[in-house]
């Protein structure tokens, strides 16, 4: 019988949770999040992320597909704004679709967020929160950010269940709290 793997836990709003401590190059692992299926954590998140926003200006909720749609949701049923979803992959219905390019540290390699032609006016010209599960390269809300700007709507709040790596870099971000980078 193998030994459970290692873990990291934390507690947010009132939750608590064991995140798998996973490599993702040599001598280096995170702190996995995976909110896919957890209603309980994902509720309590959106809840405490609505309280958190409230003094800030946005119109339309905005994340990048796919761990993050559960998070958006319930902060969209929250807070009574729309949400938007970048998506990872186009699709002929998609339309004229605005793009970027982002690399995400969990899977390694270039991924382009796309913009659905539908979404496209309901940002334009508007405030923007963009939304993501953990913060920790930044690849992927630079990717969002070039969407959302060549969609001509503007970038107020950036949020996150939690940020990771160097909490200083993250000081802009309205988070629930901060993941540690393990080395060895």
């Amino acid at each position: 019988m193998t030994p459970p793997p290692e873990s990291y836990p934390v507690v947010v709003a009132g939750i608590r949770r064991e995140l798998p401590l996973f490599e993702v190059a040599p001598g280096v692992r995170i702190a996995v999040l995976n909110i896919l299926g957890d209603t309980e954590f994902v509720q309590a998140c959106a809840r405490a992320l609505a309280e958190k926003l409230t003094s800030r200006p946005y119109d339309v909720l905005v994340t990048a597909e796919a761990k993050s749609i559960p998070l958006i949701y319930a902060l969209s049923v929250e807070t009574g704004k729309p949400y938007v979803v970048l998506r990872k992959h186009y699709k002929p219905y998609m339309g004229v679709a605005l793009s970027a390019e982002t690399l995400s540290i969990t899977t390694g390699k270039p991924q382009v967020l796309y913009l659905d032609e539908k979404d496209h006016e309901m940002i334009k010209g508007k405030q923007i929160a963009l939304l993501d599960d953990v913060i920790s390269t930044g690849s992927t809300q630079m990717g969002m950010k070039s969407v959302i700007e060549k969609a001509g709507a503007k970038v107020t709040v950036e949020a996150a269940i939690f940020t990771e790596g160097d909490p200083q870099q993250w000081a802009h971000i309205v988070a629930l709290g901060h993941l540690p980078v393990f080395t060895t």
